[in-house]
């Protein structure tokens, strides 16, 4: 089992985190509060399927079937587990795979979700070589046919055999029955003198798990923030941190349709200069032909957090709203609703620490209140999905060294219009 984040940023993390608290708890104590209408979410406790030191959440979701998938470590092995979401509560815990080279970090998470035949998916993420200290990876896929019984053997999708990182996949349905996925691919760079660059790529399985190809999408982007997939009502669409010829990593989307990729957009022109991985990638949502994109960035050593509009499937997007109140961490995530509002949750830094909040935004920039659903270590990434009449969420407490994933929802509704005054920095 691997059990450290990516080396090259951990201390430029470290740096960012404190200068951020700094600025949060000033920040904290001299900004008047601004007046809000009553939150639009009460959060209820949910009972977790997870055991003892789970960590590294995700929730994904197929029609009505949500899925939330873990890992369990015990010494040096780490155990991919799900449950499904059903009327009664989470499901009973199921197994995936099980090993001693699983990539554990809590930026680059395993995933499993369905397909729109039943099928099951999986991926995770397995070290390279014996250098406990490298990032050197590979994506591991498996499918299920049987509910989750049992489980085929695992493929990676990139076969250029380097001992370079490949990671920070996002899966979704393919036209038909089958898999795609995208991932971050460096087989182009050198490990030893940190040179480079990292791709975008993406590959398509049929219903029977067979590849069909692998494709170059961006050439160049940044080389360890995670990417998010989202299906419009005119085909795919996926986010990404870019990252230009001067270091400039701003967030961008592509998007999949008629078996090609679309040139890169830009969502906001940030212009956010750094020299090293932020290690915060971006979140998407969509329904129909509405599209919601939530980030991070810290220019001037600043953390905030952003969610933009699109109304035409992720062509061109309306100016962001600024979603934390005083200083963030990012770790966001987003969930469109029904009205075309999207409910979001990011992790707030000021005087009390790290919270996990909450709250509704609609495409005018009206936001709710925000909602604390936990205390919780900044570096963690909290996750949102939303199905039926409900938000779902799970993210991670740690006490002494332990873990414990955690969930929770929030009935939504006539709740799920965003009844708020104006924010008071909508843009940047």
């Amino acid at each position: 089992m691997h059990a450290h984040s990516r080396g090259r940023t951990a201390s430029l993390v470290l740096c960012i985190a404190a200068s951020l608290l700094a600025i949060g708890c000033a920040q904290s104590t001299t900004q008047s509060p601004v007046t809000q209408a009553p939150p639009p979410m009460q959060i209820e406790t949910l009972q977790s399927p997870a055991g003892a030191n789970s960590s590294e959440p995700q929730l994904t979701a197929q029609s009505d079937r949500v899925i939330l998938s873990w890992l369990e470590v015990s010494g040096e092995r780490a155990t991919l587990k799900f449950a499904e979401r059903t009327a009664s509560g989470w499901s009973n815990a199921q197994t995936v795979a099980s090993g001693t080279h699983f990539f554990v970090n809590s930026f680059d998470v395993p995933s499993v979700r369905a397909l729109a035949d039943g099928t099951l998916a999986a991926h995770w993420e397995e070290r390279l070589g014996a250098d406990e200290d490298s990032d050197a990876s590979k994506v591991m896929l498996s499918w299920s046919k049987d509910q989750g019984k049992t489980w085929s053997r695992p493929v990676s999708p990139h076969h250029d055999g380097t001992n370079t990182e490949h990671g920070f996949a996002s899966l979704f349905q393919a036209p038909g029955a089958g898999l795609g996925l995208v991932w971050i691919d460096g087989r182009a760079t050198n490990p030893e003198t940190e040179s480079g660059d990292m791709s975008l790529r993406a590959s398509v399985y049929d219903a029977a798990g067979k590849q069909l190809r692998e494709t170059v999408v961006v050439p160049r982007v940044c080389e360890c923030c995670s990417t998010s997939a989202a299906e419009t009502s005119e085909g795919l669409i996926v986010a990404f941190r870019n990252r230009s010829a001067t270091e400039v990593r701003d967030i961008y989307v592509t998007r999949f349709a008629e078996g090609r990729w679309s040139a890169p957009a830009i969502v906001h022109a940030d212009d956010w200069m750094i020299n090293a991985c932020p290690i915060n990638g971006p979140s998407i949502s969509a329904r129909g032909r509405e599209v919601a994109v939530a980030w991070f960035m810290a220019k001037g050593d600043e953390g905030r957090a952003f969610v933009a509009f699109s109304h035409d499937a992720g062509r061109t997007f309306d100016a962001p709203v600024r979603v934390d109140d005083a200083s963030s961490l990012g770790r966001l995530g987003v969930q469109m609703l029904e009205n075309g509002s999207a409910a979001v949750i990011w992790i707030e830094k000021g005087s009390q620490g790290s919270q996990f909040r909450a709250r509704i935004i609609n495409s005018a920039g009206i936001r709710s209140a925000p909602v604390t659903i936990a205390n919780t270590e900044g570096s963690r990434y909290p996750r949102i999905m939303g199905v039926r009449d409900e938000l779902l969420f799970s993210w991670v407490d740690t006490d002494k060294g332990s873990s414990q994933l955690r969930t929770a929802r929030a009935r939504l509704g006539s709740q799920a219009t965003a009844q708020a005054a104006p924010a008071g920095a909508g843009a940047h």
